[in-house]
């Protein structure tokens, strides 16, 4: 099975501006393709997953990528699928965040010499007298037709800047630049860009007479349609001291059942074969071996083997009887008791499992609270300073726990 069709059975592509070249050109691994990435944060998410892993099938396959670091977009904001404005960033929390980006990107793609490159589109952008844009490229874009665009019209009731509407054009502005000094023929990016890429394709066309190419890739959802890659409204970041690789494990260790399999399918390099044996364990026991196994493989592409089975065992160890593991610890001193012991509801604040005593208090309460195996019931239950320095294991719900340890 060639690349093209590969992506196809996993379920990986959305759209495409020409099927027939597109597959041509991937699976002869004649394409120079981009996918771009604004640096909202110092860190890149499980909702990067599809884009990385997409980069890394397409190279292996040898073809070319460029990851486009967006110094310059970021300074506007993507409006897509946006309801409000995105928070403004200065231009060196912009240089700090892509300096992250790329130590992550790393892991999944080979920069170097006719392997894969890093821009920053700020290089070009930022340089860009206006009124020379707009006599460049301004009329290439019909007001009319932008509108129309669904990125945008999720901003319409609410309000869209001119400042975001300016979006659409800097995108469209990068396929082109990078067309020109890069031969960049492809751009790659989520389904919810599709109207982006089409600009950037057309001002190629319109400006050069010359024919570019676009592929959306399907967005991760769970069979809610809600997008995959959140925790409790958190992103999951790939960067271990903002998701720890024990969290990250147990996030996907905990998917629907409904959506291991396209899981497996969109974000593993598991062979499509070895999948298609797994999806006959969706309505059986061995379901949550399939849930483990992509747990493993995702948390051993973003933090490595080692990583992994450390998480593996940890969870083995706390949900599955087992034995080993890194199993998530809070150290306590001597000045966290009182008379020589600690109360519940100040453990689960210590722990982090609730944010304020109240909380701990209601989940108490409510019978959401454990420690060892047994039900808290009682909001004054206390343990002792010998209980606590052999460890007191504490959760709330199915999914949240931590040991408490007296050192």
């Amino acid at each position: 099975m060639e690349i093209y069709e590969e992506l196809v059975a996993r379920g990986l592509i959305a759209q495409v501006t020409d099927e027939t070249e597109i597959r041509k050109m991937i699976n002869a691994g004649k394409a120079t393709f981009y996918i771009g990435f604004d640096c909202t944060a110092d860190s890149l998410t499980a909702g990067h997953f599809m884009a990385l892993t997409l980069m890394k099938r397409l190279q292996m396959a040898g073809n070319r990528p460029i990851a486009l670091i967006g110094g310059g977009t970021t300074m506007i904001g993507d409006p897509s699928g946006r309801t409000d404005m995105r928070k403004m960033l200065t231009r060196e929390d912009i240089e700090h965040n892509a300096a992250c980006f790329k130590r992550q990107m790393e892991r999944f793609i080979e920069f170097g010499e006719g392997k894969a490159q890093m821009v920053n589109n700020a290089d070009w952008l930022l340089d860009l007298k206006y009124v020379e844009l707009l006599r460049e490229v301004g009329a290439c874009f019909s007001v009319n037709n932008m509108l129309r665009a669904e990125c945008y019209k999720q901003r319409m009731e609410k309000g869209l800047s001119f400042l975001e509407f300016n979006y659409m054009i800097m995108q469209s502005y990068d396929f082109y630049y990078l067309f020109q000094h890069y031969g960049c023929n492809m751009q790659f990016g989520g389904n919810d860009q599709w109207s982006n890429m089409l600009g950037g394709t057309e001002l190629i066309r319109r400006k050069l007479g010359r024919d570019a190419h676009a592929m959306t890739i399907t967005l991760l959802t769970d069979s809610n349609g809600n997008k995959m890659g959140k925790t409790a409204g958190n992103a999951v970041w790939l960067d271990p001291d903002k998701t720890s690789p024990y969290d990250f494990y147990q996030y996907w260790r905990n998917v629907g059942d409904a959506d291991v399999i396209k899981c497996l399918k969109m974000l593993t390099f598991l062979p499509l074969d070895e999948i298609a044996e797994m999806e006959k364990w969706v309505n059986t026991s061995r379901v949550n071996t399939a849930k483990e196994i992509l747990a493993f493989e995702l948390t051993k592409l973003v933090h490595g083997e080692e990583e992994a089975q450390k998480a593996q065992q940890s969870a083995r160890a706390l949900f599955g009887g087992g034995e080993g593991g890194q199993t998530p610890t809070v150290e306590l001193t001597e000045a966290d008791l009182t008379d020589g012991a600690a109360d519940i509801m100040t453990l689960l604040v210590k722990a982090g499992l609730v944010a304020s005593k109240s909380e701990a208090r209601r989940n108490i309460q409510q019978g959401g609270v454990t420690a060892g195996d047994v039900k808290v019931t009682d909001i004054g239950k206390t343990f002792t300073e010998a209980e606590l320095r052999d460890g007191v294991m504490l959760r709330r719900g199915k999914k949240s726990f931590m040991k408490v340890v007296l050192k």
